[in-house]
């Protein structure tokens, strides 16, 4: 199984995309892992929230294949301990997935298609953060859930 993080925009802050480097590293060890980024749309400025989630949501569905199992990274989303996000990527391994897909939109969120096209939404936390540093906290949740399925001292209860 791949694992694949689509992200709307790039990385630019350097620590933040120096973080993300290291553990995409990392968690290659254990299962192959990439990040693909969807540029950030051009002159967003006369556009609507809505026009922009539409427009971005063509171009995530653009980078999804059939047979991909795509979670959503949305505050409505569930809410899971590291050790059962770890059992839930267990759990996808071990059916045959041939792609696991997580997902990160862009500043106004997804648009229905992309709602639609999804199997399930994952919240990492009540609060709000950038979406650069989402794409470092799940990195890292990834690695810390591969460290959990080898039982490995990353991770301590």
């Amino acid at each position: 199984m791949r694992i694949t993080l689509i992200a709307v925009g790039k990385t630019s802050t350097p620590y933040i995309k120096e973080g993300i480097e290291s553990f995409l590293a990392r968690v290659n060890r254990y299962v192959p892992m990439s990040l693909e980024v969807i540029p950030d749309l051009k002159s967003t400025r006369g556009l609507t929230a809505d026009e922009q989630k539409r427009r971005e949501g063509e171009l995530i569905i653009k980078a999804l294949m059939p047979g991909d199992h795509v979670v959503l990274l949305d505050e409505r989303g569930d809410v899971l301990t590291s050790v059962k996000f770890a059992r839930e990527i267990e759990r996808r391994m071990a059916s045959g997935l041939k792609r696991l897909v997580y997902v990160i939109g862009g500043p106004y969120g997804f648009s229905p298609e992309v709602y639609a096209r999804a199997d399930g939404k994952l919240s990492l936390s009540a609060m709000t953060f950038t979406h650069e540093m989402v794409r470092l906290f799940f990195t890292e949740q990834v690695y810390r859930a591969m460290t959990i399925l080898r039982g490995e001292p990353y991770h301590h209860e």
